[in-house]
């Protein structure tokens, strides 16, 4: 099991962030490959991205601490 305690908001934000950039890329070649339905890829990303705006939200407040 990975550790996930002792990470930064900052830190989670641009992991969050490089995997929003990963799935634009690679979900539209599954989707293509029918190993995705371009609703489920839509979704898939569109949790992603608001996963990455909670965590910038979170990030925003730690910088003013």
């Amino acid at each position: 099991m990975v550790e996930t305690a002792g990470y930064t908001n900052e830190e989670k934000l641009k992991v969050a962030e490089r995997e929003v950039r990963q799935r634009f890329y690679v979900y539209p070649r599954r989707v293509e490959g029918k190993k995705m339905t371009r609703e489920k890829a839509d979704y898939e990303i569109a949790v992603m991205q608001a996963i990455v705006e909670d965590y910038r939200a979170l990030a925003a407040n730690e910088r003013l601490l």
